[in-house]
């Protein structure tokens, strides 16, 4: 039996850097992961979507600014995208494992299980150790339908070697958005069926219907109140059957797509057998990053129950649990303000309150929001919809929540963000010199 101090199931950033900070403070840690070792952001997430998306952005500017200087839009190849996209995401599991290597990380490659509160088994060995850190994240939420099975998720579609030319997207979240605007530029039909009456529900609900308006003028179908309910594959193609408004309707496409949501990545790794509780979210932790039931067990990232599904948040996690870990707990997880996006086409980008949450919680609030097509940040690329809305609390001018759709909306954000984190009022950040013209400098006219 391989004894170690400290297990860590998981190589993406809520792992690793678990890891290799127990490795430093002199820990005997293995890393086991079921997947090619550098976690779903790097080889299946984020980080290959940006680099698809950036180059559509290239086609979308080309195409806004016909006419305009611009003579011949930009052309894309789908197989060159993939082909530039995989030289990022190849080399990751070798250089990701090499690095473990280096740090003196024993690793394993396969599905590990629990077998009792201090071992578990991985293809057919048991290991030992003092601590565990679960760290392994998230996967597609299991749709319940027939012919589920005829579905691809989004690792699968992130590596298509041919888009077809039609495509429908199950679930109305960032991923069905984000996949329908690359593949609608590609030149792909696109449908997106979401069950509920709105779609990206955690962004503030005006600048939403803009986004939606802007995905439909692309070209894309965005169907709503509407429930997939079962597939089935008949003369080459796919027929979804749902129901709408107590309807039963039915789709016929080329390409299905899961984008219905992600789940913790924990069904079988027989956590009863570590008694670790969990729930619907994943498992339940404190603010140690500690399991609430078996304190030698701690859980960064997407696979507890504690912050939001984003990279950045989960590698500060495994920070704050490796601390704990070592230490004694000590550390408390500080979020703060956490920026999020939507990678579409314009970007949507939010942090802090939507004025839905404003009004639940009963605060005393004003509301700066325009259209701001007609701003010159817009105008100069002639990008046909963009809009903001800012809260501000009208006692003491403390920024609430700010919501941007349009040009370098996703940067722009993470200026509000540092000005809500730091306490900056509105009055404050008003009088602040930004570099112009850029789209930060129209920061003093939305507050």
């Amino acid at each position: 039996m391989a004894e170690f101090d400290v297990i860590v199931i998981g190589t993406g950033s809520g792992g690793t850097s678990v890891a290799s900070k127990c490795a430093s403070a002199g820990k005997k840690v293995a890393v086991i992961d079921s997947l090619p070792f550098g976690g779903t952001c790097a080889l299946r997430g984020c980080d290959p979507k940006k680099v698809l998306v950036g180059i559509t952005h290239a086609l979308d500017l080309s195409e806004r600014l016909r006419h305009k200087g611009v003579k011949t839009p930009a052309s894309l190849s789908w197989e060159d995208m993939m082909r530039f996209k995989r030289t990022f995401t190849e080399p990751v599991p070798s250089r990701k494992e090499k690095s473990l290597h280096k740090k003196d990380i024993t690793t394993y490659h396969g599905r590990a299980r629990f077998t009792s509160e201090n071992t578990l088994e991985i293809n057919g060995e048991t290991l030992r150790a003092d601590k565990f850190v679960l760290a392994n994240g998230a996967k597609p939420m299991k749709l319940s339908i027939p012919g589920e099975e005829l579905v691809i998720d989004s690792t699968d579609f992130l590596d298509l070697e041919e888009l077809p030319d039609d495509i429908l997207l199950i679930g109305g979240g960032y991923i069905a958005f984000e996949f329908g605007h690359l593949a609608a530029r590609m030149g792909a039909k696109v449908k997106i069926i979401q069950r509920g009456e709105r779609p990206l529900k955690n962004f503030d609900a005006d600048l939403v219907n803009n986004l939606v308006k802007a995905t439909q003028e692309l070209g894309v179908e965005v169907i709503l109140n509407t429930e997939v309910k079962g597939i089935a594959k008949e003369n080459g193609k796919l027929i979804v059957r749902a129901t709408s408004a107590g309807k039963e309707i039915s789709f016929s496409t080329s390409l299905a797509v899961h984008a219905a949501g992600r789940v913790a990545d924990i069904e079988d790794l027989q956590l009863e057998k570590v008694n670790v509780s969990h729930g619907r979210r994943g498992v339940k932790v404190n603010e140690y990053m500690q399991s609430v039931s078996n304190p030698n067990v701690y859980a960064s990232g997407d696979v507890n129950d504690k912050g939001l599904p984003l990279t950045p948040v989960a590698g500060k996690e495994g920070l704050v649990a490796a601390s704990n870990l070592l230490k004694g707990n000590h550390k408390k997880i500080e979020y703060g303000h956490i920026p999020s996006n939507v990678f579409t086409i314009p970007a949507l980008a939010a942090v802090g309150l939507t004025e839905q949450e404003a009004q639940r919680q009963g605060l005393n609030y004003k509301v700066k929001t325009e259209e701001t097509t007609g701003w010159f940040s817009s105008r100069r690329l002639n990008e046909p919809i963009s809009a903001y809305k800012v809260l501000l609390d009208k006692e003491t001018d403390q920024i609430l929540g700010a919501h941007l759709l349009g040009p370098h909306a996703e940067e722009v954000i993470n200026i509000f963000a540092v000005a809500m984190n730091a306490k900056v009022k509105g009055s404050e950040l008003k009088k602040m010199i930004f570099s112009y013209p850029t789209n930060a400098s129209d920061i003093v006219y939305m507050v």
